[in-house]
Order: structure tokens, then sequence, then C-alpha cells
């Protein structure tokens, strides 16, 4: 569980985070309920003779764990990200949240549907519909919070535009992916895989993460490193006469 941020007065999000951190794994784990172990009957040879085509024949729910685990991450990423930025949180922001794991908490459904009709347009649709939803919550999410003030004071323009860049760019490549769908479903599928790859690869946000956001003139207010050594000016050079009756007392 994180540290409660309510510095600024407001709410403490460390409640929130925990019921996100929460939700985003039941949801991971019944992801993998998708893939059902096949039912094969006959002799002990006539099993063993099945089993692999059978097995082989699950590869659109392979693809479909893989893809919408990846998709989970990344909607869980996103979302960590920007609470790395929120210092206190609101009745409002709560419920922003709720809606956004109500959206997330539906991928298990439309993951299945795609594993299970993968070469159906309206399959495409679907899925592409949740995570659309879940993206735009997600913005919601972040333009509420910037908005309202209930990020850190120091937060830059340059990190919100970026942010918020960063997080509609999914949401117009699924739209895409579902207009695609009118004309094949595998340009639909090949569009659904750019988006994560797209997102597990760093950019801006992660560097002002790990940098720091504050703005330069905040690193310039920053307190200088306290010294034992006295400044130059403070250095008082002592007579010749008394360096040398000291070392001679000595």
């Amino acid at each position: 569980m994180s540290q409660e941020k309510h510095d600024s007065g407001g709410l403490s999000t460390a409640r929130i985070e925990t019921l996100v951190d929460g939700v985003f794994a039941i949801v991971m784990t019944l992801l993998i309920f998708n893939i059902k172990v096949p039912e094969l009957h006959g002799t002990f040879e006539e099993i063993k003779s099945k089993l692999g085509s059978a097995l082989q024949d699950l590869w659109p729910s392979y693809f479909s764990y893989v893809l919408s685990f990846l998709v989970v991450g990344i909607y869980w990423v996103g979302q960590h990200n920007q609470f790395h930025f929120i210092k206190r949180s609101d009745r409002w922001l709560i419920w922003i949240n709720i809606l956004f794991l109500m959206s997330v908490s539906v991928i298990p459904f439309s993951a299945a549907l795609l594993g299970a009709y993968f070469d159906q347009q309206l399959t495409m649709i679907v899925y592409g519909i949740n995570l659309i939803v879940t993206g735009l919550i997600l913005y919601l999410h972040w333009w509420y919070v910037v908005s309202h003030r209930l990020v850190d004071s120091k937060v830059t323009p340059e990190v919100v535009r970026t942010a918020t860049r960063r997080i509609l760019t999914p949401p117009v490549i699924y739209l895409i992916a579902i207009l695609a769908s009118f004309l094949s479903t595998w340009i639909s599928v090949g569009l659904y895989v750019v988006a994560p790859i797209l997102y597990i690869l760093p950019s801006r946000v992660d560097r002002h993460w790990h940098l720091g956001f504050r703005s330069p003139a905040f690193q310039a207010e920053k307190e200088p490193e306290h010294s034992l050594a006295p400044p130059p000016s403070q250095i008082v050079e002592l007579p010749k006469e008394v360096v040398t009756a000291e070392t001679k007392s000595e």
C-alpha cells in the first residue's frame, strides 16, 4: 500500500490505489480462465493422437490472453503513473476510478469473445469499444486531477501535454481498428497488436517520472547542499609570525 498523500488537504489516495490494484489483479487472473482445456473422448491412443491438434486449435484463445493481458497491464501502468503526480483526491475522483474499474472488469468478457470468434467483425467492434471506453475514462481521470489541481503544484505543462497525448493515442488506434474491420478483421488484429507494443517502450513521460517532474525553476529554488567547509569569503589567512609560533610550540 502506498503512503497516504494528502499534503494540501483533501482525501487520501491510498484506499483508491489499493482498490485499483486489487481489481486489476483479479481481472488479469480471470483472463487465463478463457483458455479451456480440450475435452477429448476415446481410448488412450486416440486421445494421444488428438491432443496436440486440439491444443493447436486453441491459438485464438492464446492470442487473446496475451494481447488482453498486455492491454490490462498497460492501463494499470498508465493509471499508476498518474498517481505518481496525484497528491490528494476527492469524492468525484473516487467515482471516476470506480467507473474506470467497471470498464476494466469487462475486458475478460471481450477477450473471451475475441478468443471464441476471432474472425468475426462484431467481435472486433465489441473488443475495440471496450478498450476505447476504458482509455477515455483514463483520460477523464487525468483531465479531472489536472483541472481540479489534485496533482502536485510543480507539474509542468509539458508533462500534462505529453501525458494527454499518450493517453489518447490508444483510443484513436482502436477506433481505426474498428473501422478497418469493415475491410478485414486481420487488419484490426494487427492494429490491436500495435498499440501495446508502442506503450511497452519508454516515453517522455517515463523520463519525467524517472528524472523528476518539477520545473527547472523549482530545481533552482532547491537549497544548496550544506558543506562543512566555510565559503572562501570567510577564510582568514593568518600572519606568518603566528603560524611560525604555533609550529614551534608543537
